[in-house]
């Protein structure tokens, strides 16, 4: 689901379906809707054109309108199904790779937890748990501090954070390199790493 590939398929959906809706959108207003640079967002657009998906019609005021042809429609409908299906299918793994977390958190009596880094799998993480005897405390995320999320507060720092028997990895953007600095202060078995992640583990925490 985080691959380059399906980050590029997300993209072209993302401009695919901002031109059905809005003909003469800007690439400046398409940029800011992507959350990407005004380049990267040119750049998308004009593969799209290139493949045929989107036709590009001079406007006055040196103006251009956009539209999508016939395949452009074809695109975004599948990429629209792919989505959904893929989406589906990460909240099934997600789901079932915390349920495998918590079995073993709750073996080992670990019953609160401090989830680091703030995305889909945590909030993914934090319904999961409230199906068993375990207890979110709330997130570590420093992008995110001082917000609520579920109802919990998110802390930017570690020592901020309320008493927890152990840190749940949830980090999707940069799971490996938080995983590493984590294991600095916390006891790496403390560190506990749903394998959705596919991190590689210090060997004190296997």
């Amino acid at each position: 689901m985080n691959t380059k590939s399906d980050r590029e398929d997300a993209l072209t959906l993302e401009i695919l379906d901002a031109v059905e809706r809005k003909s003469d959108v800007s690439q400046r207003h398409l940029a800011r809707h992507l959350g990407v640079a005004l380049g990267l967002a040119n750049s998308y657009l004009k593969r799209c054109v290139r493949k045929g998906l989107i036709k590009i019609i001079d406007a006055p005021a040196n103006r251009y309108l956009y539209y999508l042809t016939p395949k452009g429609f074809t695109e975004k409908s599948r990429l629209t199904a792919q989505y959904f299906k893929s989406s589906l299918a990460f909240y099934r793994r997600a789901g079932e790779s915390c349920d495998r977390v918590f079995a073993d958190c709750l073996a080992r009596d670990w019953r609160r937890l401090l989830l680091c880094g703030m995305s889909d799998l945590a909030e993914i993480a934090t319904l999961r748990a409230m199906d068993k005897e375990l207890t979110v405390i709330g997130f570590l995320d420093p992008r995110q501090a001082g917000r609520r999320v579920l109802g919990r507060p998110v802390w930017g720092a570690l020592e901020a954070a309320e008493a927890h028997d152990a840190c749940v990895l949830t980090d999707l953007e940069g799971p490996q390199a938080l995983y590493e600095q984590l294991v600095i202060t916390v006891p790496p078995e403390k560190v506990m790493v749903p394998d959705i992640l596919r991190v590689e583990q210090s060997a004190a925490a296997r």
